[in-house]
């Protein structure tokens, strides 16, 4: 049976002004699964207000307050995981296993932001002064909007809202228009656990008409924002002009880089889940793979006819290893680059085309596809965001490093080798926001700060850790208390 979610704006579940709706596809069969309303500005107006209204009291609630509503919003994500990871599934297209670690990803986020209310840390330092004390503290800094994508339709948003409530915002919530079942199964249930009407609010629509008018908003203080990157940057000038805060992740091209003196089983098995996993929809999939010249035709056939091996069809069946793509667009332009790396010259190893055998003709599936290619080539620099992996020889680790950070992007990295010295030189030399050794370039963990750099990221980073998303949703304010009862002057009165 189809799901029809509604808007939540100040505590009330409710219909777009419009009355107008989205459908929300299964990408694996085209069959609808559910609807939302589709919002235009008087519903993002009235958000905004009910936001601003309820941050008068959620930024004044103690923070150890706050993370016991996240405590118990944590207990109804693992209670509800199942059915979090299914809806997952059935709404991007992604394999069961991986649904449910989307849903996993949102518990992990909610039990660390939850302990997060009896830190917020600060600074205490001594004064150079008698009598005096010094401290920083942080504190919220006001309404955000949050916008998400598509392919982490619980994970992300959680990276992005949980954060911001511990830390006193209010959000109003914008997820992808494909994906708005799970996101609005994921507001649900952390409202269910007790936050005071309007500290969340979710208003779904498209990103032209719903997201641009939210994060422009002058009633919106910041905005967070994970997607393409044209659609980042543009969005970086904007709130920049509006002296609005803005953080941005967005795309990437991110190689594996093997060495010759790499165990292969374990590089290619890392090959095969970091460029098909999510079926290459993942800012972090492994886009390239920079193998050293020594061992490149035995990685090249090893890995072709694993790839060849993998079942592609509907995620829910278990013996599914790779799942569709999002929708027909997304299709067409994964085919279209396909089409781009034949005429570059590129030499298709395996794949490139779309599946329409039996069931698999109803939905958007792709074969797992592998080029032999070029560092210069489109399809060697290029987001492409769907299962095409670019295979580049390399003369050495030197040169392998040199491809690797010749793009614009600089998100996530991998080198597989078993000296302990190569490691050290990638991990210093690889221009990335995440270097993985002996492992894929997908598997980031909430405690540590996740992002990137070049136009892979701008703006404060995602997920936990010194410098991760509290950065992002809190501002400094610096104390200075004089309890000597007399005018004392910094760095004059030193004797």
């Amino acid at each position: 049976m189809a799901l029809t979610l509604k808007n939540l704006i100040g505590g009330r579940w409710q219909e777009a002004a419009s009355g107008k709706t989205l459908a929300s596809i299964n990408p694996a069969n085209g069959e609808v699964i559910g609807t939302v309303p589709s919002s235009g500005k008087v519903d993002v107006d009235k958000a905004v207000e009910a936001a601003r209204e309820a941050y008068k009291k959620w930024r004044l609630t103690p923070a150890p307050k706050r993370g016991e509503i996240l405590f118990r919003a944590a207990g109804l994500l693992l209670k509800h995981k199942e059915e979090l990871g299914r809806l997952v599934t059935s709404e991007m297209g992604k394999v069961l296993p991986e649904g449910l670690g989307d849903a996993q990803e949102a518990i992990d986020m909610a039990f660390y932001m939850a302990g997060e209310g009896r830190r917020l840390s600060g600074e205490t330092v001594p004064s150079e002064l008698p009598a005096k004390d010094c401290k920083s503290v942080r504190v919220p800094i006001g309404v955000f909007a949050l916008i998400t994508p598509w392919n982490f339709p619980t994970a992300i948003p959680a990276w992005k809202m949980l954060p911001a409530i511990i830390s006193g915002n209010t959000v109003v919530f914008k997820p992808s228009s494909y994906t708005p079942l799970s996101a609005g199964r994921l507001v649900e249930l952390i409202n269910e656990a007790g936050l005071p009407d309007g500290v969340v609010n979710l208003v779904h629509g498209t990103g032209d008409e719903t997201g641009e008018y939210l994060s422009t908003h002058p009633g919106i203080d910041g905005v967070s924002f994970t997607g393409s990157t044209a659609v980042g940057l543009k969005l970086a000038r904007v709130c920049g002009g509006l002296d609005k805060e803005i953080s941005c992740e967005m795309g990437g091209k991110n190689p594996i880089i093997v060495m010759d003196d790499a165990r292969l089983d374990l590089a290619i098995e890392g090959a095969l889940w970091g460029g098909f996993g999510t079926s290459g929809q993942r800012c972090t999939a492994a886009s390239r793979v920079i193998v050293h010249k020594k061992v490149y035709g035995e990685f090249k056939e090893r890995f072709v006819r694993m790839a060849k091996a993998l079942k592609v069809g509907d995620g829910t069946d278990p013996s599914t290893h790779m799942g569709p793509v999002i929708n027909d667009a997304q299709m067409k332009k994964v085919l279209d680059y396909i089409e781009v790396g034949k005429k570059e010259g590129a030499r298709l190893a395996t794949g490139g085309r779309r599946l329409t055998d039996g069931s698999l003709a109803k939905g958007f599936f792709i074969e797992p596809t592998i080029f032999e290619a070029t560092p210069e080539m489109r399809i060697a620099r290029e987001e492409i965001f769907g299962p095409v992996v670019a295979l580049i020889k390399a003369e050495g680790l030197e040169d392998a490093i040199n491809i690797a950070n010749n793009v614009d992007y600089g998100l996530s990295s991998s080198i597989y080798t078993q000296d302990v010295n190569n490691t050290a030189i990638a991990e210093r030399d690889l221009e990335a926001g995440l270097v993985y050794i002996n492992a894929p370039t997908i598997g980031a963990e909430i405690q540590l700060p996740f992002g990137g750099t070049k136009k892979s990221g701008l703006g404060r980073k995602e997920a936990g850790g010194r410098g991760g998303s509290l950065d992002m949703f809190t501002k400094w304010k610096v104390i200075y208390r004089d309890f000597s009862g007399r005018l004392q002057k910094a760095q004059i009165d030193k004797d």
